[in-house]
């Protein structure tokens, strides 16, 4: 018996790992008929200080969000894939897209790309991916090379 995926969580940053990891969801989704969720979370520690000063900010990062994901529900459905969700979310990526959105989706499968941090910044913060494989409680895949388009 083959393991068959049904809800695919797929984060979504605007990062090329982010894209990468899209492009391999979008193969997987299909092969197993599964559902796509689309996920990106407005990190509201990085604006918090600005958002104070500027109230826009919050608008332009849910209307960046909205764009983007709604640019890659469009190139998955153009790939075949027909169960597609877009979530855009305000708060912690780390802990938000392991715990709360994979168990809202409940998820089996979260696809993330690999992040570009470096050696100071991944010991002072750590990684989203990193965090995802030590708390996700469902298979995570970490996609670090770019898929080729088919």
């Amino acid at each position: 018996m083959t393991l068959q995926y049904e809800q695919i969580l797929v984060a979504i940053d605007g990062s090329k790992e982010s894209e990468w990891a899209f492009k391999k969801s979008v193969g997987i989704a299909t092969r197993n008929n599964a559902t796509l969720n689309l996920v990106n979370i407005i990190d509201t520690r990085s604006y918090a200080a600005v958002e104070a000063y500027d109230r826009s900010i919050a608008e332009r990062a849910q209307k960046f969000a909205e764009e983007l994901l709604g640019e890659y529900k469009l190139k998955a459905e153009a790939k075949g894939v027909t169960k597609v969700n877009i979530i855009v979310d305000y708060g912690s990526p780390k802990t938000m897209i392991s715990r709360d959105l994979a168990k809202r989706v409940t998820a089996d499968l979260i696809i993330c790309g690999a992040t570009g941090l470096n050696a100071v910044e991944r010991f002072l913060i750590g990684s989203v991916s990193e965090n995802i494989v030590r708390s996700a409680k469902c298979d995570v895949l970490v996609i670090r090379t770019p898929q080729d388009e088919d």
